[in-house]
């Protein structure tokens, strides 16, 4: 399931799979059109001579100069799209290129210039002069109102071009499919239930009195998934416990420790396959099951801004805005445990995200980056109170007074001006009750 998951992702994001099949469907559709004309072509004639009437040669020329221009249209629009790759590259991360591969607008606009281009062909080769002249009315103009169709797609695809290098929907796109992941992998967090593996009942086995054997990875690459039900059976069919080694988004080197197994003998070349298959293990980091990769995005796009080449405090404003909107969505979801039981039986230590772990990822290098500016400190202290009104969680909240903290230390370092540092004091301040207020507030709900 890891590899078909991972196959049809590497679809989605390729620049043939799609226009491929509009192709193949333009190419079915000009043979069904043009088998209509062959039972129907008389009749149509007959009744509709100014819409149909045509001979072959105009035909052949209308379709020629179609198919061409086509040709022309599509090497104009894969033009647009290197130069937009380029600049996003250069301008933001590289690491947004694969959404850019991802977009449905761009790989349908480049299947409709090669789907009419196709039924053009398909449709030219089967017109006859001379004696038994053939002329596909039907399939000729309907090449015409395709035609049509292809300048609007042009038009919208430029549009489209224009508005998705700009930051804000770069950023707003990465988030809104980070944002997905985590509604997709972490459940909502119900009243007064424990934080991740705070509250577990069993009590872990003395692991460090086990052997353990090393699984080495099959390939080198990144972690794009792990199928954990797998893992599960695995451990439970082989009456062991699977320890992972790399979580999702981590790099493995091959014949590296992939994960790790409690047994009292070498795992066999079997049980080192089955345990392979159950992660999927490519070139390049996604968001499946990976919402840091988002996070790391974002934070990406904040760095290059705030670099003294660019020194861009506005972009690196609405990283931080979207980051915010993100761990906000974050701080009301259960995270899965890092123990996985079948029964009382211990089965699945895994590598899993923590609140504290995105929470830095998210701010830490953004931090460090905002020496002496205000505007980016500000920023993240306002996401720290948004994010504080929202959770309930006392590790949470222990989280966000550390990062309140550590800016407290770049503010009293950096700022050179008494008023300024005295804005981020005061700012500080409302972050630091909005803290103590839900600290209160849950305290007593405790007690009630």
């Amino acid at each position: 399931m890891n590899k078909l998951r991972q196959i049809w992702s590497n679809l989605r994001s390729s620049f043939w799979f799609l226009p491929s099949l509009m192709v193949l469907g333009s190419v079915v559709f000009a043979a069904a059109l043009i088998e209509a004309d062959s039972a129907w072509s008389d009749r149509w004639l007959t009744q509709w001579p100014r819409l149909f009437g045509v001979g072959a040669e105009g035909a052949r020329q209308m379709l020629s100069t179609l198919a061409g221009s086509m040709m022309t249209v599509m090497g104009v629009t894969f033009s647009m799209i290197l130069v937009a790759l380029a600049l996003a590259s250069s301008q933001y991360t590289p690491r947004i290129l694969r959404n850019f591969m991802r977009s449905r607008v761009t790989q349908v606009t480049l299947g409709i210039f090669a789907g009419i281009f196709a039924y053009c062909l398909i449709v030219l080769r089967t017109i006859r002069g001379g004696e038994t002249e053939f002329v596909p009315s039907l399939a000729v103009s309907f090449a015409f109102f395709l035609a049509l169709g292809g300048v609007g797609a042009l038009i919208f695809f430029i549009h489209h071009i224009a508005s998705s290098i700009q930051a804000s929907n770069i950023i707003a796109s990465i988030a809104h499919e980070t944002i997905a992941a985590i509604e997709r992998l972490f459940p909502e967090k119900k009243a007064h239930e424990p934080d991740e593996d705070e509250g577990q009942s069993q009590v872990l086995e003395a692991l460090d009195e086990r052997t353990w054997y090393s699984v080495p990875a099959a390939v080198s690459g990144y972690i794009q998934s792990v199928d954990n039900d797998v893992l599960l059976r695995l451990a439970r069919d082989s009456k062991t416990i699977v320890r992972m080694e790399r979580g999702v988004g981590a790099f493995v080197v091959q014949n590296t420790a992939l994960a790790s197994l409690a047994l009292t003998y070498p795992p066999d070349q079997e049980m080192i396959a089955a345990l392979n298959k159950a992660y999927s293990i490519s070139r390049h980091r996604t968001a499946e099951q990976d919402p840091s990769f988002g996070i790391r995005q974002i934070v990406d796009m904040a760095l290059k801004a705030l670099s003294p080449g660019i020194n861009d405090t506005s972009t690196a404003v609405m990283c931080v805005d979207y980051l915010a909107a993100i761990l906000t969505r974050l701080a009301c979801r259960q995270f899965p445990p890092s123990h996985r039981y079948d029964g009382e039986a211990l089965r699945v230590i895994s590598i899993v995200p923590t609140f504290e772990g995105l929470l830095a990822e998210s701010f830490d290098q953004i931090r460090r980056s905002a020496e002496g500016n205000v505007s980016i400190m500000e920023r993240i202290l306002g996401a720290i109170e948004t994010i504080a009104s929202l959770t309930v969680s006392p590790c949470h909240r222990r989280a966000l007074k550390e990062q309140v903290q550590r800016i407290a230390g770049l503010a009293d370092r950096s700022i050179a001006s008494t008023h300024d540092r005295a804005q981020i004091k005061r700012r500080m301040i409302h972050v630091r009750e909005a803290l103590e207020a839900q600290l209160a507030l849950n305290a007593g709900e405790e007690r009630a």
